[in-house]
């Protein structure tokens, strides 16, 4: 069976097509400016290369309607038909409490969902045009949603819960939820398989490092923290997020610079982390070519950025009252090697030891760990779309 992954973004439409019999992808890419001027749409081809075609997108049936058409294009595609595609599987962003785990979608789940839409209404409701598109395309089509929060579920209340009045919590759903849960539940449990040991006897800290980024304790299986919270500005520093801030200090600008709530999001969610503080973007590339090139703020943001991570490391340690595997995932933990190598200097008094040509690697599954280190550091490569796709799969 072929089945199809979409996440669609507010303004972005994602795609993977997958052969569930043989375990492969067979093609993917996106579409991008959905809804806006200059609007594209990427594709990988066999070869590994990526074509750009322009084509004008103004909303997301649209986006839809066109990534179906390039799946059996004489140029572009790898099926001959539609009806070979038995289920799509959706990137859901905020399932708030209900969704503990993946779902067949019905009505009554699309009910439920935007019922908690006020926590993450951009994504939720970009989730949700995805869903109608492929219902007005193809109707009878099977389709699963796979929700970023559902694996931090587990979380114990002490965990999730902030120390606000616990009525705030029971009305509104204040709470930590936690995200890149997708992408946690597939490393934890890919790093066991990698190294031919049990998940339910491990305790594993995930590091889903990119521009986003998010760390998660897993204890025996299942989540027992992570650093994003009710939404996913909390934690950890990031390409343009601030992660965690004093809230004394979002009032405190707020009176000073006279901005609205709005403001103040787009400016701790938008202009802050890597790029508010070297104001050369978020890439971690450039930041060390500019580290390099003797640029004093590039040196900041990333001693900052790599403290924060390695301060986590150590407090999910202790949550679990130990660890034996850590794992990096996701854009720079998988590439940026001088960056995993800072984010674990400094973890000896947890046996933490990384071999520096072992970890002399970008990409592909490796154990970056000394021979007597006493915790396994490992790189696995995410793959959130596979994961949805095996979901989907096991649903229908």
């Amino acid at each position: 069976m072929k089945i199809l992954v979409l996440n669609c973004g507010s303004s972005s439409i994602k795609y993977a097509l997958y052969d569930m019999a043989q375990g492969k992808q067979l093609t993917s890419g996106g579409a991008e400016r959905v809804g806006a001027e200059g609007s594209f749409v990427k594709v990988k081809m066999p070869d590994g290369s990526k074509e750009k075609i322009m084509v004008n997108i103004p909303e997301h049936t649209a986006g839809v309607k066109f990534i179906f058409s390039l799946l059996t294009d004489a140029k572009y595609g790898v099926i001959q038909s539609l009806d070979e595609i038995g289920a799509v599987g959706h990137r859901m962003v905020h399932g708030g409490e209900k969704f503990k785990q993946s779902v067949l979608i019905t009505e009554e789940v699309i009910k439920e969902f935007m019922a908690v839409s006020d926590l993450a209404p951009l994504h939720n409701f970009a989730n949700l045009k995805g869903i109608r598109a492929v219902q007005e395309l193809m109707p009878n089509l099977p389709q699963v949603g796979v929700f970023d929060t559902a694996f931090h579920q587990t979380m114990p209340d002490y965990a999730y819960m902030y120390a606000l009045p616990y009525e705030l919590y029971k009305e509104y759903g204040i709470r930590r939820y936690g995200f890149h849960g997708t992408s946690h539940r597939y490393v934890s449990q890919r790093v066991c398989d990698f190294l031919g040991v049990d998940i339910k006897t491990q305790k594993i800290i995930t590091c889903h490092i990119g521009n986003g980024a998010s760390l998660a304790a897993v204890k025996e299986g299942e989540c027992v923290d992570t650093t994003m919270g009710l939404t996913p500005l909390e934690g950890l520093m990031m390409g343009t997020r601030s992660g965690d801030i004093d809230a004394g200090a979002v009032t405190y600008l707020e009176t000073k610079l006279g901005y609205t709530p709005e403001q103040m999001s787009t400016l701790l969610n938008k202009q802050s982390g890597l790029d508010g503080i070297a104001h050369l973007g978020a890439d971690m590339r450039d930041l060390e070519a500019a580290k390099d090139a003797g640029n004093d703020m590039a040196r900041l943001a990333i001693d900052m950025y790599t403290y924060r991570v390695k301060k986590y490391i150590g407090a999910f340690a202790a949550a679990m009252n130990g660890v034996d595997i850590i794992v990096f995932t996701a854009g720079v933990g998988e590439n940026q090697i001088r960056i995993r190598k800072m984010m674990t200097t400094g973890l000896d008094y947890l046996g933490v030891k990384l071999d520096d040509t072992r970890n002399d690697v970008r990409g592909e599954e490796r154990i970056l760990s000394a021979e007597d280190s006493k915790v396994k550091v490992v790189l696995i490569p995410t793959d959130e779309e596979y994961m949805i796709a095996k979901d989907t799969m096991a649903l229908i």
